[in-house]
């Protein structure tokens, strides 16, 4: 494979292919039952302080 069939499949397919897994990540970022788990996260360095 030459330079200009990769630069062409990379502008085609890896293109689409990398807004498929964007889609696909803030998609799985913001699904349903996600919340309970960003909270445990964003509370975790909060945790050594509640045994006080």
């Amino acid at each position: 494979m030459d330079y200009d069939s990769l630069r062409h499949f990379a502008d085609s397919w890896g293109l689409l292919g990398m807004v498929i897994l964007f889609l696909g990540l803030v998609g799985w970022t913001f699904r349903k039952g996600a919340a309970r788990h960003h909270d445990q996260a964003a509370n975790m360095i909060f945790k050594d302080n509640e045994d006080e």
